[in-house]
C-alpha cells in the first residue's frame, strides 16, 4: 500500500476506494467522500480567485460544520497553510494570531465573526463560509497543486495556558504520521463511526478526529458542540463505534447517566468499542465512575499542539487510571532532569521529552523559541513534568512552569489536586503557587465545592491533605469559587487564576 504523507493524498485514496461512503454526518445529512472532495475543489478555486497562493495562510474562524472540512481541504489542495482560530477568541487573541500568521484571508461563519476580525485587523480579507456551495459532485479536484509531505499544513496556536500563544508549524508528514500511529494503536478502520463533538479548531478534534477519519476513509458524525443528553442518545442508538472527549465531557455523561438510571430509564452503549479522553487530566475517580456506569474503561492518552499525539494507554491490555500509557508506534518518550537534561531512572519526576515523525517543524517565525524547544538530538521539551513506571506507563504530574517551590521543597500541583478530589466536598480544584515572603511560594488550593461551603471546610481540607501527604505539600490557603477559568477544551488556565488571585 502506498504510504500516505499528505491530507490530499489521503483524500485521493478515499475517493478512489469508496467515493460514495459517508465521510461526514451532520445535522441529519450525509456527505460522501465524493461530495466533500468536490466542495473542497470549489473552495480551492475560490481561494485562488481571492489571491491565495502556495504557502499563503488561510485562517479558519469557524464552528464545526461541513464548510470547515471543505475549506480545510480546499486550502490544502492549493498548498496553502491553514491557521486554526478558536471561535471564542476576541479582539486581543485575534489581533495577535492574524498579525503573527499574516493570514491572506480569514474564512468566517457569520457576520459577527467577520465584524470581530475587522475590529482586530482593519484591512482583513474575510470570506463567508456560505460563499461556496457544498452540494454536488461535478467538480473534479485538481491534484497538480497538491502539497508535498514536508510543506507546512497548518499553524496550530498553543493554548496559551502559560502566556502568549505561539504558532506551531505542523507539516503534512507530521499530520499523516500521527494518523498512521493513532489508527494503528486504536485499531481504527474504515468500518468505524466516530462521534465527534470536539471543536475542529483544536488539534484534538482536527488532528486526531477528522484526520484519523480521513486517513482510514471511515465516517465521522460531527456535531456543533457537546450536549450530554444528545451524546448519550446517539451512543445508545448503536451506530457509533468510537467517542473522543475531554474529562469535563465524561463527568457530564456520568451525571446524565445517573439521572436516567434514577428515573428508571436504563441505556446501553454496547456498540461503542472505544472511549478516549485527553486534553486535560482524567481523574481516577472519573475513570472508575464511568466504568461502573458504562461498563467500559476509558483510554486516556497524552498529546499537545506541537506533537498531536505522544502517549496512549493500550487498546489491548491494562488501561491504567492516572496514567497516559506508552509511546505510540514509531514514537519515543523519556524523562529527563529539568536542569541537566540527562535521562532519569524510572520512578523519578522530571520533564517529558518526545521524539518522532509526529513532532512539529518549529514555531512560526520564532527561531529562538524553536531552538529552546529541542535538544541537539532532536528531542522536544514538552514542558510537562512526569515519571515513568518500571513497566513503561507514563504519569503526568503537571507543567514545569506550574511547579511550586516552597521552602526549598518541590511540590507538584496535580498530586495535591488528586488528594483534594478524594474529599466529598470537592467538585473541582486547581492548586497554584503564590508569592510568599518567608517560603518563596505558598500552596493555594482553589476549590469548586459540591455544595455551599460550610463553616470550617477550609481547615478541614487542609487537615485532609496533612493527613495524606507530607505537611509541606498541604495548602496554606483554600479559596472557594463558583468556576475555574478554562480554555475551549476544558484545561484550567492557571496563569489566569494566579493573576486573578494576586490582583485580588
Amino acid at each position: 500500500m502506498t504510504e500516505i504523507l499528505t491530507t490530499i493524498a489521503a483524500l485521493q485514496r478515499a475517493l478512489a476506494d469508496a467515493p460514495q461512503r459517508p465521510f461526514l454526518l451532520f445535522e441529519g445529512r450525509a456527505y460522501s467522500y465524493a461530495t466533500v472532495a468536490a466542495a473542497a475543489s470549489r473552495w480551492a478555486t475560490h481561494l485562488r480567485a481571492a489571491g491565495v497562493e502556495r504557502g499563503d495562510r488561510v485562517a479558519l474562524y469557524l464552528e464545526n460544520s461541513p464548510a470547515f472540512v471543505a475549506a480545510y481541504l480546499g486550502a490544502h489542495m492549493i498548498g496553502a497553510i491553514v491557521v486554526l482560530i478558536n471561535t471564542q477568541y476576541r479582539y486581543t487573541e485575534l489581533r495577535h494570531i492574524l498579525s503573527d500568521s499574516e493570514a491572506r484571508v480569514i474564512i468566517v461563519g457569520n457576520q459577527t465573526h467577520a465584524d470581530l476580525v475587522c475590529q482586530a485587523q482593519e484591512d482583513a480579507r474575510t470570506i463567508r463560509a456560505d460563499a461556496v456551495v457544498l452540494e454536488g459532485t461535478g467538480d473534479m479536484p485538481d491534484w497538480t497543486t497538491a502539497p508535498a509531505p514536508h510543506d507546512i499544513a497548518l499553524l496550530g496556536y498553543t493554548s496559551g495556558t502559560t502566556g502568549r500563544s505561539k504558532g506551531a508549524m505542523l507539516t503534512h508528514a507530521n499530520l499523516m504520521a500521527n494518523s498512521a500511529a493513532v489508527t494503528r494503536a486504536w485499531h481504527w478502520t474504515e468500518r468505524d463511526r466516530l462521534l465527534l463533538t470536539l471543536p475542529l479548531f483544536h488539534i484534538h478534534g482536527l488532528g486526531v478526529g477528522l484526520n484519523g477519519t480521513l486517513f482510514t476513509a471511515s465516517t465521522v458524525d460531527l456535531r456543533r458542540g457537546f450536549d450530554a443528553v444528545d451524546v448519550l442518545d446517539t451512543l445508545a442508538r448503536g451506530e457509533t463505534t468510537m467517542f473522543f472527549g475531554v474529562p469535563t465531557m465524561y463527568t457530564r455523561l456520568i451525571t446524565e447517566a445517573r439521572r436516567r438510571l434514577a428515573e428508571g430509564a436504563p441505556f446501553r452503549v454496547d456498540a461503542v468499542r472505544l472511549f478516549v479522553s485527553g486534553s486535560a487530566p482524567l481523574t481516577p475517580r472519573t475513570f472508575a465512575e464511568f466504568e461502573e456506569l458504562f461498563g467500559q474503561r476509558i483510554l486516556e492518552r497524552y498529546g499537545m499542539t506541537e506533537t498531536i499525539m505522544n502517549l496512549t494507554n493500550p487498546y489491548d491490555g491494562e488501561r491504567r487510571p492516572g496514567t497516559v500509557g506508552m509511546p505510540f508506534p514509531g514514537q519515543e518518550a523519556r524523562i529527563v532532569d529539568v536542569r541537566t537534561r540527562q535521562p532519569l531512572p524510572d520512578g523519578v519526576i522530571g520533564e517529558i521529552q518526545v521524539r518522532g515523525p509526529n513532532v512539529f517543524a518549529g514555531y512560526w517565525r520564532n527561531p529562538q523559541a524553536t531552538a529552546e524547544a529541542f535538544d541537539a538530538d532532536g528531542w522536544f521539551n514538552t514542558g510537562d513534568l512526569g515519571w515513568r513506571s518500571a513497566d513503561g506507563y507514563f504519569v503526568i504530574t503537571g507543567r514545569a512552569r506550574e511547579l511550586i517551590i516552597s521552602g526549598g521543597y518541590n511540590i507538584y500541583p496535580r498530586e495535591v489536586e488528586e488528594v483534594l478530589l478524594d474529599h466529598p466536598a470537592v467538585a473541582e480544584v486547581a492548586v497554584v503557587g503564590l508569592p510568599d515572603p518567608e517560603f518563596g511560594e505558598q500552596v493555594v488550593a482553589v476549590v469548586v465545592p459540591t455544595a455551599q461551603p460550610r463553616d470550617g471546610l477550609e481547615q478541614e481540607l487542609i487537615d485532609w491533605c496533612r493527613a495524606r501527604m507530607a505537611s509541606y505539600k498541604k495548602p496554606r490557603r483554600v479559596i472557594f469559587v463558583a468556576t475555574l477559568p478554562r480554555n475551549a477544551l476544558g484545561k484550567v488556565q492557571k496563569h489566569l487564576l494566579q493573576q486573578q488571585l494576586q490582583e485580588a
